[in-house]
Parts: C-alpha cells; structure tokens; sequence
C-alpha cells in the first residue's frame, strides 16, 4: 500500500551529552525547559522525549533525546529561529557537550 504524501510527517530528533560535571538538577532545568517548548510554539505538532537507557554501550555519552514533530518544513523553519527555541538554547548552552540533531520525512 503506498504512503501519500500527506501521511509523512517531519521528525526532529535532538541528542544531548551533558558537560562533565552536570548535575541531575541543572540537567532537570534544562528538561524542562525543553517540555515548555510546545506549549509555546504551535507548530510542534508532537513532542516525546527519555533519558538513555540502552545495555549496549553505544551512547557516546549521549543521555538525553528528544523527538519533536512537525507537519511541514515550513514549521519547522519557524521553531528554529523562534524566540522561545532560542531562549531554551542560552538555558542549555552552559551544560552542553555535544548535541547531535537528525531531522527526516517518516516512510512506510
């Protein structure tokens, strides 16, 4: 059966690995203050978001992800510079280590 295109939606996937030294409360406020982002910019359409608990080993110290959705390109371009989104980036920008972000179209 074959997926129209208005059946695909757009993923962004966010990885976090925290600086050496982050605590599990500074790690809390930043948790949170990424939960706050769809209630301020209406074009995330979904929003999921968990800790790391893989047995293999292959986090690369990455610990948080979290996995945002929009229904068009469009609205993501209009999270990205979003005043809220940037605001979230200075509450972060003190712990960070590395981020990895993945954004694709979902398939069937």
């Amino acid at each position: 059966m074959a997926q129209s295109s208005s059946d695909k939606v757009l993923r962004h996937v966010v990885l976090f690995k925290f600086k050496d030294g982050t605590t599990a409360e500074q790690a809390k406020k930043v948790e949170d203050a990424f939960r706050k982002l769809p209630t301020q910019i209406k074009e995330i359409k979904g929003f999921e978001w968990g800790t790391n608990n893989s047995p293999e080993g292959h986090d690369q110290g990455f610990t948080h992800c979290f996995f945002l959705t929009f229904a068009s390109e469009a609205d993501r371009a209009v999270y990205l510079p979003h005043p809220d989104h940037k605001a979230f980036g200075k509450v972060l920008g003190p712990y960070l280590d590395k981020v990895l972000v993945v954004d694709y179209w979902t398939q069937k």
